[in-house]
């Protein structure tokens, strides 16, 4: 299978281990501030950006602005961890289009703008704003006092790990 498939289910993979050990109404408390997002927000949020590439794969059309935006992800544990199966059952299907081009669409902040980028890099992409919005999942979890078992969990595989320093 095509590297960037795996590393991309593996990562989607640890929110559907973090789902097992929430309960719904730790995936939608939107209590923390300072931006009042919820877990759930942020694992569809995660879909969502998935679910615009692979519905814009077999056109070569990917319109990162057309999102589903289904809130029973953001409500219902085992809804997302379902959600999640969907997306890396559908990624591990497209194995052989990574090196494929397709046009691009997304807002970044002047309006919308296409570019031309393979599968591979958008997947790329997406596993990085993957582990983005992990970090955040982590920093709202921590003030909910939940903890995360998984301690890369966030983390991005190029960041330097803090040690313990002695005493």
């Amino acid at each position: 299978m095509n590297s960037i498939i795996d590393a991309t289910t593996h990562t989607l993979l640890k929110a559907k281990s973090l789902l097992n050990t929430l309960s719904d109404d730790e995936l939608r408390n939107d209590s923390v501030p300072p931006y009042y997002s919820c877990v759930g927000s942020h694992i569809r949020h995660i879909l969502d950006f998935f679910d615009c590439i692979l519905e814009g794969i077999e056109s070569g059309e990917v319109d990162l602005t057309a999102r589903r935006r289904d809130l029973r992800v953001e409500q219902q544990c085992d809804f997302a961890s379902e959600s999640i199966d969907r997306v890396v059952s559908s990624l591990r299907a497209i194995g052989g289009q990574s090196d494929a081009h397709v046009n691009v669409t997304d807002d970044l902040g002047l309006g919308k703008t296409t570019i031309k980028q393979t599968v591979s890099g958008l997947l790329a992409q997406a596993n990085s704003h993957t582990i983005h919005h992990y970090a955040i999942i982590s920093y709202i979890l921590d003030h909910l006092n939940v903890q995360v078992e998984d301690e890369t969990f966030g983390y991005n595989p190029t960041s330097p790990v803090k040690t313990a320093s002695a005493t």
